[in-house]
């Protein structure tokens, strides 16, 4: 049975100091079946240089200005041709065998809007200090401001593009709104296993 595609964006700018490991924890996934879609904002702290070390293991890339981070995600999101699509921030990075498990998630409920799991905050050396579980939600409490967070948060890729993807008109709380409208399009799913690290630091 081949396993489901998934696609990642990872949006960027002037992040280089965690942009290696952000690329290298999709790359070295333990998984068949997943495309890689890099946006840059167009950074000047030597990101490029980094982008293009791996570019030819990218479905598609690109660094230039954007209208902010919505419009940067979305020029992934549009592209990305996954059953499966996510992003992630240059600051943030997969777990090992995460993709597996979403994959393993997908299989077992195909038929929900949105898969996600736990989260690990690290700092800015990569040291772990809190651990984020999800819980059991369903649109409702999404209503209620009851937060999913976005490093593990994986979409149904139908139900992305039928939402529209982000809307750029939001600079804060984009992602949430962005869940509320793709939950009202089927259930959604926890995994209470870590699947991705957020890195908390001074220029997150």
């Amino acid at each position: 049975m081949e396993q489901p595609r998934i696609s990642i964006v990872i949006n960027s700018f002037n992040q280089s100091k965690y942009l290696e490991q952000t690329i290298l924890s999709v790359l070295e996934q333990d998984y068949p079946n997943f495309e890689i879609l890099l946006v840059d904002g167009e950074s000047t702290d030597g990101s490029q240089d980094i982008i293009k070390k791996y570019g030819k293991r990218f479905t598609w890339w690109v660094s230039e200005p954007d209208q902010g981070q919505a419009d940067g995600i979305n020029k992934g999101l549009r592209r990305a041709s996954g059953v499966i699509v996510a992003w992630l921030n240059s600051d943030d990075y997969y777990l090992p065998n995460t993709l597996q498990r979403v994959a393993a998630a997908y299989t077992e409920n195909p038929d929900a809007s949105i898969w996600y799991g736990d989260v690990v905050a690290v700092d800015e050396n990569g040291k772990p200090f809190h651990n984020i579980p999800c819980a059991r939600y369903e649109l409702t409490d999404l209503m209620k401001f009851k937060i999913i967070n976005q490093p593990a948060v994986f979409m149904n890729g139908q139900a992305l593009r039928q939402s529209g993807y982000l809307d750029p008109t939001y600079h804060y709380l984009l992602d949430h709104h962005l869940w509320l409208r793709i939950a009202a399009r089927g259930p959604m799913h926890c995994s209470p296993v870590i699947w991705a690290a957020g890195r908390y630091h001074a220029n997150a």
